[in-house]
């Protein structure tokens, strides 16, 4: 399970809010019964989405990993 504050990689697209399968987000809240918010940013900080997200769609993120700029 993860807790609040943990870093997640996105296991599905949300092409809704041009999100892609690895992006990284942070985990703002566990809901009780399952499931998290999570939030997406750039790198300037700026939220890109704020997503309720099943346990499903994110997996945490373990290890060394590399951020990427897509469309850089």
């Amino acid at each position: 399970m993860m807790r609040e504050h943990d870093l997640v990689v996105l296991r599905r697209n949300k092409e809704a809010w041009g999100l892609e399968t690895g992006d990284v987000g942070t985990v703002v809240l566990v809901y009780p019964k399952g499931g998290y918010l999570v939030e997406f940013v750039d790198h300037e900080g700026n939220t890109l989405a704020l997503l309720d997200l099943s346990e499903e769609e994110v997996a945490p993120l373990k290890g060394p990993a590399l951020l990427r700029a897509k469309g850089a």
